[in-house]
């Protein structure tokens, strides 16, 4: 693949990103609050804060800088949509380097990112509380809306591929 089309893959991939995140988001949601009170309770009551925010009052508490207010709003906001726009190419090598159908792909990157983000980087860097401290049906929902992030990020990039005409 030329370096062209590599670079407009990486666009179409940020693009991606950003729509799972915002397609991700509603589906947590209202999967958490199908959830009983107990299992809410008990993931409320481990959860440090939102691991985004954790994430960003570490990392830049690490660099000697307190955000508060506003600037620790916009870190944590840029570690959420970050993370989505850095995995999202993980989408488009799937297709383009395995052949997986569009379907696959999506299913596929959707569990890595579950596994390695959520259920593996989050907990092993304090950004969340260890997993055995949340109920099974936490892990479950991340689970699920890391597959709609997948379906998502997949549906974007073949609708803009196609678009382009350049789908794998």
């Amino acid at each position: 693949m030329k370096l062209a089309g590599m670079l407009e893959d990486l666009g179409i991939a940020s693009v991606a990103g950003y729509v799972g995140t915002k397609a991700m988001e509603p589906v947590s949601m209202k999967l958490y609050e199908m959830e009983s009170e107990q299992a809410r309770k008990q993931e409320d009551e481990a959860r440090p804060g939102p691991p985004y925010q954790v994430a960003a009052q570490k990392i830049f508490g690490a660099l000697g800088v307190k955000l508060e207010g506003k600037a620790l709003q916009r870190a944590s906001m840029g570690m959420h949509y970050g993370l989505a726009l850095s995995w999202s190419p993980v989408y488009v090598l799937l297709r383009r380097k395995t052949g997986m159908t569009s379907v696959g792909a999506a299913l596929t990157a959707g569990t890595a990112m579950s596994l390695v983000a959520d259920e593996g980087i989050t907990p092993l860097f304090g950004f969340s509380a260890p997993n055995r401290d949340y109920p099974l049906v936490t892990h479950l929902r991340g689970y699920v809306a890391h597959l709609a992030f997948g379906l998502a990020v997949a549906g974007t990039c073949e609708v803009l591929w196609a678009l382009r005409g350049r789908r794998p």
